[in-house]
Parts: structure tokens; C-alpha cells; sequence
């Protein structure tokens, strides 16, 4: 079967509370931008919308950071659950912003390397091959910035507790189209990260 995602939408999850990290990752600075505003300028420059950023822990912090017009901002209430709670906040708030949505891609703000083209070959991988699912890949595994048509919503909202959109990912890696990113595997998680990301930076 061939699926076409006409309509799509930018989730950008945003809501933890980067505990391991001990600040708010999101306002963290690299290259002269927060990873938040970079991760929202990738999905604003590629004309997707709507672009839906998903707020929570440190909402009022993070909310100050987003001054771009064409974002909508919604917070999540019960990001203390976990990442399955903003997927299915945000998906919501997609739809409920285009009702003819029939596609959606997932981003989060602590991939430090993603870029607008990345986020648009998403969007064209999903379009020339007709599959389902297309992700990233990066290190051994598939994952975000990733692209979900609406017949994997209902599997979407029902994930619950702290599992994101891998989980889907993983399930249905032979329905996917992959696109290589191996930056992806730099992710910020803990101070350790950060700082090996500065270092690598400085090899530049």
C-alpha cells in the first residue's frame, strides 16, 4: 500500500525537565542560539506548518526563549509522565490546528546538528517512496527527526510513560524509509555531553 502525506506538521517536544542536564537544556547556547531556536529555525525554514513547539517543565523559561511568529505554543500538564505525554499533546494540537492533517514529524531540541534540509528530505523521502514512517538513522538505531503518516497516529497517543516515538520506530522498521544522519547520535543529555560537544566544536 502507498501512503501520500499531503498536509504535514512539525511537533517540536519541549517539555522535560532535563534532570540529568541540572539547567533547562533547551535556553543551552551553541553556535550563538539555544538548541530550542535552532530546532524551531530547521522546522520554521522548511514552509511546514503548523510548527507546534510543546512546553513543560521550565515552561515559563523556555516559553521566553520562542518569539518567532508561526509557532503555536501549547503546554503539556503532565510532562512529569513522561515523553509519551507531550507526543500526544502535540499531535492533538496539530490537528486541532489543521484537521486535514494526515501527517506529522517529531523533532526534539537537543540534536544540536539538525538542519531545515534534513527536516524537508523527511517530508520528500515520504513522498517518493509512499512508506508510512521515515526516520533518521544514527549509530546502530532509527530515530528522531522522524516522520509518522496518520495511520500510525492512534498507535502515537496510545504510548504512554516516558517511551517516545521510537517505541512506533522500532515496531515498524520495515515499513520505514530511512534517512542517514549521523550527526543525529549527538544528543545533550547530561553536562558531560555539553561539554564534549564544545570540545568537538572547537576542532572545527
Amino acid at each position: 500500500m502507498r501512503y501520500i502525506v499531503e498536509d504535514c506538521g512539525v511537533v517540536v517536544l519541549s517539555a522535560g525537565a532535563s534532570s540529568r542536564m541540572g539547567r533547562p537544556k533547551q535556553l543551552m547556547k551553541f553556535n550563538n542560539k539555544s538548541l530550542l531556536q535552532n530546532t524551531i529555525g530547521a522546522a520554521l525554514q522548511t514552509g511546514i506548518r503548523p510548527v507546534i513547539v510543546v512546553v513543560g517543565a521550565h515552561n515559563d523559561l523556555v516559553e521566553k526563549e520562542i518569539s518567532n511568529t508561526g509557532i503555536q505554543v501549547v503546554r503539556n500538564l503532565e510532562w512529569k509522565e513522561g515523553m509519551a505525554s507531550s507526543l500526544r499533546v502535540g499531535l492533538a494540537a496539530a490537528k486541532k490546528n489543521n484537521p486535514d492533517l494526515d501527517g506529522i514529524i517529531f523533532m526534539v531540541c537537543d540534536q544540536p546538528f539538525v538542519n531545515s534540509a534534513l527536516i524537508s528530505s523527511l517530508l520528500n523521502a515520504q513522498r517518493e517512496t509512499g512508506k508510512p514512517l521515515v526516520a533518521c538513522s544514527y549509530g546502530d538505531r532509527l530515530g528522531t527527526p522522524a516522520l509518522f503518516h496518520k495511520s500510525l497516529f492512534g498507535e502515537l497517543v496510545q504510548l504512554k510513560g516516558d517511551i517516545g516515538a521510537r517505541a512506533i520506530i522500532k515496531k515498524h522498521e520495515d515499513l520505514a524509509s530511512v534517512i542517514k544522519f549521523p550527526a543525529g547520535i549527538i544528543d545533550i543529555d547530561t553536562p558531560e555531553d555539553w561539554e564534549a560537544l564544545q570540545n568537538e566544536k572547537m576542532k572545527t
